[in-house]
């Protein structure tokens, strides 16, 4: 049986991220695009068979994004960098894309922030692929492609 494209099309290989509209290049992992709704419980008195769930305010996980360090990694250092003279929160744009360079989807994170970068852990005991992760608090979300 041969897939077609349309079939194919959710898979991604790697997400382009920029920060408002200056590339950080790719990464190949992106863990964390969620939202919930917090929810307060509430007792009505008299009304013992359920309680009430009302919902209160949506709450952003944070995204955190890994690939193996590359030349873009110094634009990474220099964002953090930046902070040091004041935060500023910026707007976020991740691309996944296909093997090819297919769009498949975007998300656009508002007011974000960088919250922690860690690098790679050299060894010359134990040769391993240098990776790096970011991650980044936002606000919610602006809308997809």
């Amino acid at each position: 049986m041969v897939a077609t494209a349309e079939k194919e099309i959710g898979v991604a290989v790697c997400f382009v991220v920029k920060i408002d509209d200056e590339s950080l290049g790719s990464f190949s992992s992106c863990d964390g695009l969620s939202c919930e709704m917090v929810m307060e419980q509430r007792e009505e008195g008299g009304n013992n068979g359920s309680v009430w769930q009302l919902p209160t305010r949506l709450k952003f996980s944070n995204v955190k994004l890994s690939r193996p360090v590359t030349a873009d990694s110094a634009k990474v250092l220099a964002w953090f960098a930046s902070m040091a003279s004041g935060t500023k929160r910026k707007t976020a744009t991740i691309e996944a894309r296909t093997l090819d360079g297919t769009l498949v989807t975007s998300w656009a994170l508002q007011g974000v922030v960088p919250v922690r970068w860690s690098g790679p852990q050299l060894s010359a005991d134990s040769p391993k692929v240098a990776t790096e992760t970011l991650e980044l608090a936002h606000h919610g979300f602006l809308g997809g492609k």
